[in-house]
């Protein structure tokens, strides 16, 4: 159960207008616990939803970028909550494999041969940073070979934000969505 209890409804007319918002059209269930546990705080609520609109919806990553570092920053994190709601919706739009999801989920750094350079590139900053809080020179030089300085500013600050998320999910003890991808057992 969670620490705080996300809303249910009928929700206040400001609160269902902003969840429409926060979720795609047409999606065929109640919008996310997490989105409806932050709507005990409209304001740090909108707040959020800048940053976070923003990087799925607006980003210069590729899709399939943005989606192996959520899911690998999720998994490093322990966070099963939001490595599901990805896994299950965005990260298969995007293009990943059910084998390379499961591969974010491995303790050590994903085998190589599942992963192009680049996205190795990304796999081994976002477990730098997780170990670390520090990206050294040669995971820099890394990145750099494919990507442009606003690719990379847009990069630190998804593993940064993901990181947030997961940091929320799982001091909220949030339970996993019914409809998500279950986290592969360790």
């Amino acid at each position: 159960m969670s620490r705080i209890e996300p809303l249910i409804p009928p929700y206040p007319a400001p609160v269902e207008q902003a969840l429409r918002r926060w979720m795609p059209p047409n999606v065929p269930h109640e919008p996310l616990a997490l989105f409806r546990v932050l709507h005990r705080n409209p304001e740090l609520a909108s707040r959020m939803f800048s940053l976070g609109a923003g990087l799925l919806g607006h980003g210069l990553l590729p899709a399939i970028d943005r989606e192996i570092v959520i899911a690998r920053v999720t998994a490093r994190a322990g966070c099963a909550y939001e490595w599901g709601v990805h896994a299950a919706t965005l990260a298969q739009q995007a293009g990943l494999s059910p084998e390379q999801l499961r591969a974010t989920t491995e303790t050590e750094t994903p085998a190589s041969a599942t992963w192009s350079p680049r996205h190795a590139a990304l796999l081994d900053a976002v477990d730098e940073l997780h170990d670390t809080a520090q990206l050294s020179h040669s995971a820099w030089d890394a990145l750099r070979v494919h990507y442009e300085d606003a690719q990379l500013l847009e990069l630190l600050v998804l593993i940064g934000w993901y990181r947030t998320i997961s940091y929320l999910a799982n001091g909220l003890l949030l339970e996993e969505e019914t409809w998500a991808a279950r986290f592969p057992a360790r």
